[in-house]
C-alpha cells in the first residue's frame, strides 16, 4: 500500500498508501474489473475464527475449511522461499500468529518435507469466499517506481511532491488535486512541504497511485543521492482514474501508462485537465535508503516482499495472514504461498489481492499490465 498505503495502475484505484495508510498504493488496472461468475454458496458452514481471535471485524469475507488437497500447485511449492517470507513476517505477527513464530523459527533449517508437513499439521486452510458463496476474483498487482528528481525546481523539473500539510486530519476531505495547483490557500497550507520535484506530472501521478517509490534527488551542491518515499497522508477525496475516463470517452484504447502518455503527447494542451480527473492527492515523507534490496514498508508496518507480499482487504483478511494464492494468467500464472501485508483504496472484497512485484521498471511492466482471474486460500492455526 503500503496506502499505504496497496495496485494495477489505473482503472479504480489506489497505493496505497496509499494507501491507507497505505504505505505502498496499490494500482488498479486501466479496465473495469470483469465480473465475477457467481457459484451457488457452499453447503459447509464457514470455520471463520472469531472477530476476537482475528483481531478486526473481518465482514467481507467468509471463511471454509477445507483439505489441503484442495489447494493447486500446493505440492511443487517452494518451500525454500515461503519459508522466508513466514520468517520475515514472524517480526512483527498478529497475535495469533506470533504462537506459531518459535517454530517456524527453528524449521528455518529442517528439510523441505519437513517444512511442507509442519504446515499442513498445524494450519488450516479456508477458501475465501464472498457472502453470497463466490470463490471468483480479481489479482491485479503494484511497483516500486524509481525516478529522477531534484531538490530544487527548474525550468524542466517543475512538479512538485509534497509532505503532508499541517491541520490535515484523517477522514476529512482536503483540498481537491485542482484546488492544490490552483488555489491560494491550498498553495500558502503548501509552503515550505515541497520534498522535490519531478520532470513529469505524469510521473508525480504513479508515485501517488503505487504510494511509495525512490528518487535519485540531485543535491544543490551536486551530489545524487537515492531516498524513498513513504506514504504519509492523502487529502481524503475520492480516486478516480485517469486511464478509465480516457476508455470511457473514447479517447484511447490502450490506458497503460504507455499509453495514457502517447495521448498526452497528442494533447499537451489537455494534460493538466486530464490530471484533475483524479482529485485524490497523496502526501509523502522521506526515509533514507540503507539497503536498496529491502522493500517499502507495508500498512503491516513490515518490508514488502517481490512476488510473496499481498495487498488485501482488512476487513477480509487480517495483516499477516498467509495465504496460498492461484491465478491462471494470461500476463502470469502464479500458484504460491503469499502473506496479506499492505492494503489499498482499490482493493475491496473477500477475493481480491494486489501483489507487490518489486523495485523498477521491469517489475512496473508487468505490474501495470497484470489483471486476471484469482482465488484464495487463508491458512490459519489449528486449536
Amino acid at each position: 500500500m503500503l496506502w499505504g498505503l496497496l495496485a494495477l495502475l489505473v482503472a479504480c484505484a489506489s497505493p496505497s498508501p496509499a494507501p491507507v495508510p497505505v504505505s505502498t498504493a496499490p494500482s488498479v488496472p486501466a479496465t473495469a474489473p470483469p465480473r465475477a461468475v457467481a457459484s451457488s454458496p457452499s453447503s459447509k458452514q464457514p470455520e471463520l475464527p472469531s472477530p476476537e481471535v482475528l483481531g478486526r471485524d473481518v465482514r467481507r469475507s467468509r471463511w471454509v475449511a477445507v483439505d489441503w488437497e484442495e489447494l493447486p500447485g500446493w505440492n511443487q511449492e517452494s518451500m525454500a522461499e515461503a519459508w522466508n517470507v513466514l520468517l520475515a513476517n514472524c517480526e512483527r505477527p498478529g497475535a495469533t500468529m506470533a504462537m506459531l513464530c518459535p517454530d517456524i523459527r527453528r524449521l528455518s533449517i529442517a528439510s523441505e518435507q519437513e517444512q511442507r508437513e509442519w504446515l499442513v499439521r498445524r494450519m488450516q486452510a479456508h477458501r475465501l469466499e464472498s457472502w453470497e458463496g463466490d470463490v471468483n476474483g480479481l489479482l491485479t498487482a503494484y511497483y516500486e517506481p524509481i525516478f529522477e528528481a531534484q531538490r530544487q525546481p527548474s525550468e524542466l523539473f517543475a512538479t512538485p511532491l509534497h509532505a503532508a500539510p499541517a491541520g490535515l486530519r484523517t477522514g476529512q476531505p482536503w483540498f481537491t488535486r485542482q484546488e492544490i495547483d490552483t488555489s491560494p490557500a491550498a498553495q500558502a497550507a503548501l509552503k515550505g512541504r515541497v520534498i522535490a520535484w519531478l520532470a513529469d506530472p505524469v510521473d508525480a501521478l504513479i508515485l501517488q497511485i503505487q504510494g511509495s517509490g525512490r528518487l535519485r534527488i540531485s543535491e544543490p551542491d551536486g551530489q545524487v543521492r537515492t531516498v524513498r518515499l513513504s506514504y504519509a497522508a492523502s487529502n481524503e477525496q475520492p480516486y478516480q482514474s485517469v486511464g478509465r475516463w480516457l476508455l470511457d470517452k473514447g479517447e484511447v484504447k490502450d490506458a497503460s501508462w504507455p499509453g495514457i502518455k502517447a495521448w498526452m503527447q497528442r494533447n499537451p494542451q489537455r494534460v493538466q485537465s486530464l490530471l484533475w480527473v483524479n482529485t485524490r492527492y497523496v502526501f509523502f515523507k522521506e526515509e533514507a535508503l540503507p539497503d536498496a534490496s529491502v522493500g517499502p514498508r507495508g500498512a503491516q508496518g513490515l518490508p514488502l516482499t517481490a512476488g510473496r507480499s499481498i495487498a488485501v482487504d482488512p476487513q477480509s483478511i487480517p495483516y499477516g495472514t498467509p495465504l496460498w494464492l492461484a491465478s491462471p494468467g494470461p500476463t502470469q500464472a502464479v500458484q504460491r504461498l503469499v502473506v496479506a501485508q499492505d492494503t489499498g483504496s482499490a482493493i475491496v472484497g473477500a477475493v481480491r489481492a494486489d501483489l507487490f512485484m518489486g523495485t523498477g521498471p521491469q517489475a512496473g511492466e508487468v505490474a501495470g499490465r497484470l489483471k486476471q482471474p484469482l482465488r484464495l486460500w487463508a491458512l490459519w492455526p489449528r486449536p
